[in-house]
């Protein structure tokens, strides 16, 4: 069971940054993937940015060269770094974990977050 925390959302303009943070709490062995998707109004959710256990990242092409992910490993955060944010931003940011329940579990389970709310006006 993971709980899963954001943080940093908000109202900004065009060019402006962010940082988004991710807390998990519970009860896990550990912790896999992390990541952030983002829902726009009348769409998809959408992979963002992930980042494995050991540090290895990827992110959407819209995104590349603008966002930074990172982790924490010792603390289980997650962090977006958001800079040069355009209009097409605005979405609701989700925090997802994949986590191992136990060491001899035999699947990983994900975790969401609630969500925060990224505003970027043109």
């Amino acid at each position: 069971q993971v709980q899963l925390v954001e943080s940093g959302g908000g109202l900004v303009q065009a060019g402006g940054s962010l940082r988004l943070s991710c807390a998990a709490s519970g009860s896990f062995f550990s912790i896999n993937t992390m990541g952030w998707y983002r829902q726009a109004p009348g769409k998809q959710r959408d992979m963002v940015a992930r980042i494995t256990g050991g540090g290895s990242t990827n992110y959407a092409d819209s995104v590349k060269g603008r966002f930074t992910i990172s982790r924490d490993n010792a603390k289980n955060t997650v962090h977006l770094q958001m800079n040069s944010l355009k209009p097409e931003d605005t979405a609701v940011y989700y925090c997802y974990a994949e986590s191992w329940r136990s060491a001899i579990a035999a699947t990983t389970f994900a975790s969401w977050g609630q969500g925060t709310q990224v505003t970027v006006s043109s």
